[in-house]
């Protein structure tokens, strides 16, 4: 029974911190994800240590839910505040650092950023710019990430430079999804289930169940993708 009690108590405690660190996410947001600061990933570090503390802490867990909600609201404080105030956003997250400009590689922000000439070249190669006479300018910015603008002459050539004005293209909306047609996206789209389906037999598919994804751009066709690789179809 004092194993049980055991047990139950640990699957609780585990419940209760995956419970917390998803509520503290989703309250701090996406950006701890996809565009973290130094402080971001110190206190994702944190926050992860303590939840895993929590699920085993069996004794007294109050003591590491505590930290793990005010470690919480400290990283939430501090995000509202960096949108609010400019100078706290340059204090806490930093500034961008201008690496290379005009053919000039300032050594000085190298040091700043506590980059080497390996590693910065090697941010320029991971870029596409094997070339640095093709750079105009190089900025490291606040979430570490390097961002190159071209030289006019050295960048991609759009429709605009070729004065033309091609037909503006749509996000791909997804009408079957692992063999199910989402009537849904479908009715917002404007279409019709039977469109759809016209659609897909025009490309060789007689039922949803052999399309493992069927996308929508805005034209006639559904862009397909079989269940089967071996029952690949060509449009048509």
């Amino acid at each position: 029974m004092e194993i049980l009690a055991e047990i139950g108590s640990t699957a609780l405690a585990t419940v209760l911190s995956i419970v917390v660190l998803f509520l503290l996410t989703k309250l701090m947001g996406f950006k701890q994800v996809s565009q973290m600061t130094m402080f971001d990933y110190v206190t994702g570090i944190t926050i992860g240590s303590i939840a895993a503390e929590l699920a085993t802490e069996l004794e007294q867990p109050q003591q590491p839910l505590t930290a793990l909600i005010l470690y919480g609201l400290a990283a939430l404080g501090i995000s509202l505040l960096t949108s609010k105030s400019v100078k706290a956003r340059g204090l806490l997250t930093g500034k961008p650092l201008v690496l290379l400009e005009d053919g000039v590689i300032y050594r000085k922000n190298l040091a700043k950023a506590r980059l080497d000439l390996n590693e910065f070249l090697t941010y320029c190669r991971m870029s596409g710019w094997f070339d640095l006479n093709q750079i105009q300018t190089a900025v490291l910015e606040h979430n570490g990430v390097v961002s190159f603008l071209p030289k006019e002459a050295d960048r991609p050539a759009t429709p605009a430079d070729l004065d033309r004005q091609p037909k503006q293209s749509r996000v791909q909306i997804p009408f079957v999804m692992d063999g199910r047609l989402l009537a849904d996206n479908v009715r917002q789209a404007g279409k019709e289930e039977t469109w759809v389906h016209r659609a897909l037999l025009r490309q060789g598919y007689r039922e949803e169940s052999a399309v493992l994804l069927a996308l929508w751009g805005g034209g006639e066709q559904l862009t397909v993708f079989p269940m089967d690789p071996a029952d690949h179809k060509k449009e048509g």
